[in-house]
C-alpha cells in the first residue's frame, strides 16, 4: 500500500534529516516506527502526507508511493483524498468547538447531510466515548480524549492508511491503554496503521513490523515479534535486561549499542 525507497529529506536545504529511509506498508498491515527523539520518525511522516514544505524542509531523493502511484511531492490535500491522512504529534483539536463540530470539519469533502451523518456514526460506532462527549467543548476534554477526537475526525476522511504521530505523547498509562485499544479496533475494521510511538512495547504489541530509526537512518527492521525479542531492542527501548528484569534509568542512559547497529 505505501513504499519508502531511498528517501531523503533537506531542511532549509542545508540541513539533511533523512537519508536513504525505505519502508513498506502493506494492505491492512500495521507498522511501528521507532526511535529516540530526534531520529527523524516525525520527519518521515511529513514527508510522506506532504506537509513537509510547511516546515521548511523538503524531499530531495527518493521515490514515495501510495496504492502503487508516486505521491512525492503531491499537495496534502490530494494525498488525504487519495485514502491517506496523517494524524500529528500535539493532539490539534479546535478547543473553542465541540466534539461533533471537530469531526464535522474532518468531513469536509462529502457531498450531502446524509453522508456526514453516516459517517459521524461510523466514528461512534469505532469510538463509543466521543458519541458520549458530541456536546463537550473539544479545549475541556482530557489528553486522552482530545487524542481519540483527532483520530476520529482522520477517519471522517474515510481513510485506507492513517499515520499516526505519538498517540500515547502525555497520557497516563490508563488513557494509553484506550487510545490504543481505539487502534486495535480500526485495526479489525482494516485499516491499515504507520504509528511513530516512543512507548515500544505497546507499539509491538499492535504492530506486525516495525523499523527502529536513529540519525535519519532506517538501523534495524523486523517483524514485531522479532523486535519484542531482539536483546538490543529490549535493552534499549524496553529498558530489560537479558533475564527480563527492568533496567535503571541510569543504565539505559548510558547503555551503548553495539557497532553493527550503525551498520
Amino acid at each position: 500500500m505505501l513504499s519508502l525507497l531511498n528517501v531523503e529529506v533537506l531542511y532549509a536545504d542545508v540541513i539533511l534529516a533523512l537519508k536513504g529511509v525505505s519502508m513498506q506498508v502493506a494492505p491492512g498491515g500495521c507498522v511501528a516506527l521507532l526511535g529516540a527523539n530526534g531520529a527523524g520518525k516525525s520527519t518521515t511522516l511529513k514527508a510522506i502526507s506532504g506537509v513537509i514544505d510547511s516546515d521548511d524542509g523538503r524531499v530531495s531523493g527518493g521515490s514515495i508511493a501510495f496504492g502503487g502511484r508516486a505521491i512525492r511531492g503531491h499537495d496534502t490535500a490530494s494525498i488525504v483524498r487519495s485514502g491517506l491522512v496523517h494524524v500529528m504529534e500535539g493532539r490539534r483539536v479546535l478547543p473553542h468547538m465541540t466534539v461533533e463540530q471537530n469531526l464535522i470539519i474532518g468531513g469536509h469533502m462529502f457531498g450531502s447531510t446524509a453522508q456526514m451523518r453516516l459517517a459521524l456514526d461510523g466514528v461512534y460506532q469505532a469510538i463509543p466515548r466521543l458519541a458520549d462527549l458530541r456536546t463537550r467543548t473539544a479545549g475541556y476534554l482530557s489528553g486522552g480524549e482530545q487524542q481519540m477526537l483527532v483520530i476520529g475526525r482522520a477517519i471522517m476522511a474515510e481513510p485506507k492508511l492513517m499515520l499516526i504521530d505519538e498517540p500515547s505523547l502525555g497520557l497516563a498509562p490508563r488513557m494509553t491503554e484506550e487510545v490504543f485499544a481505539v487502534l486495535h479496533r480500526l485495526r479489525a475494521q482494516g485499516l491499515a496503521l504507520l504509528i511513530v510511538e516512543q512507548n515500544t512495547r505497546v507499539a509491538l504489541e499492535i504492530a506486525d513490523y516495525g523499523y527502529v530509526m536513529e540519525s535519519g537512518r532506517i538501523v534495524l527492521e523486523g517483524r514485531a515479534d522479532e523486535l519484542r525479542a531482539n536483546e538490543d531492542v529490549r535493552e534499549f527501548y524496553l529498558g530489560l535486561d537479558r533475564e527480563g528484569g527492568r533496567k535503571s534509568f541510569r543504565e539505559v542512559k548510558h547503555y551503548r549499542r553495539r557497532k553493527r547497529w550503525l551498520g
